[in-house]
């Protein structure tokens, strides 16, 4: 079986992505390909890949894990499914170690190599979805408020301007981790939109189903429900707060630096990012249509412009 991995990142719609798998179950099934998403992986799937305290030792764990993984997909393959998807974002890490680090998934390598020897060599493709590190960090901020109840500081904001990680390391570290396997990298400005075209991309296919490609699920917080957050923390009023959201902005200076930096890490992917991964921007049809050209739809002249010319 044939196992595609959707390891996110977070805040570039990955729950609207696995919310459009969910709807589509029975429209994938009928193409022979099953969905695991966080309700199967998080509830005790994956427990033993990356190890935890216990009496057990980290091998151990990984062979608990590996042979618990190998009977569903074996149960799969008994139901004639042919391919399997799997999306979860926390693979890749967790926003909580982003933030506590000002860094993009630093243990990405790390993780992903137990992932990797956890599935076996049976994976055969990984998505990942790239986001502008300014809206990426904004987004990030807001779910730390709304679920931990912490702003950066000024001095978090000048870390994270000045990461010098980028998605490039990133794709980098997973393509190191899983080597043999294809990596495909989607930009959120671009494919976020659509979810039908990530698993198309993911897949390299065209028949995917397109109900409920464009719901979206899991948004981050709009600037009146932020700015009454930190008003209710704060214990003022929501009209003495001043700024458009409430939380704290980048400079010019910062934002300009980091969108020179994404930039250049899908400038490298473009290139070919060194045989490691490949980059996918849009999708659609495989022919683009024939326009035609400007000016008259039928070949010749007509008789009225022959006859003007001749006198």
């Amino acid at each position: 079986m044939d196992i595609y991995l959707h390891i996110g990142a977070h805040r570039a719609a990955s729950t609207s992505f696995q919310y459009y798998m969910r709807e589509n179950a029975a429209a994938l099934a009928r193409r022979n390909t099953a969905f695991w998403g966080p309700a199967r992986t998080r509830n005790g799937m994956f427990h033993g890949i990356m190890p935890v305290p216990s009496r057990r030792s980290m091998a151990q764990q990984m062979a608990r894990a590996r042979g618990r993984i190998a009977l569903k997909l074996a149960k799969l393959e008994d139901r004639g499914f042919e391919r399997l998807v799997i999306s979860d974002e926390n693979m890749l890490g967790s926003m909580r170690a982003n933030m506590r680090d000002g860094a993009l998934y630093r243990a990405a390598g790390q993780r992903m190599a137990r992932y990797h020897a956890g599935f076996g060599t049976e994976v055969r493709r990984v998505g990942i979805s790239l986001r502008s590190p300014e809206s990426y960090w904004r987004s990030a901020m807001g779910y730390c408020l709304m679920r931990l109840g912490r702003l950066p500081e000024p001095e978090d904001m000048l870390r994270l301007a000045a990461m010098p990680r980028g998605w490039r390391d990133v794709v980098m570290d997973v393509a190191c981790a899983m080597p043999g396997v294809e990596i495909v990298a989607m930009p959120h400005e671009t494919m976020g939109h659509d979810a039908a075209a990530r698993l198309g991309a993911l897949l390299d296919t065209r028949d995917v189903p397109r109900e409920s490609a464009r719901v979206h699920r899991n948004a981050g917080p709009g600037p009146v429900t932020l700015r009454a957050e930190v008003a209710q923390r704060a214990g003022l009023p929501v009209e003495a707060l001043t700024g458009a959201d409430a939380l704290p902005a980048f400079g010019r200076a910062q934002l300009a630096a980091m969108r020179e930096s994404y930039e250049d890490d899908l400038y490298w992917l473009r290139a070919g990012a060194d045989g490691l991964a490949r980059i996918c921007e849009e999708w659609g049809p495989e022919t683009a249509g024939i326009n035609p050209a400007p000016g008259p739809e039928e070949r010749g002249q007509g008789y009225g412009t022959q006859g003007r010319r001749l006198a």
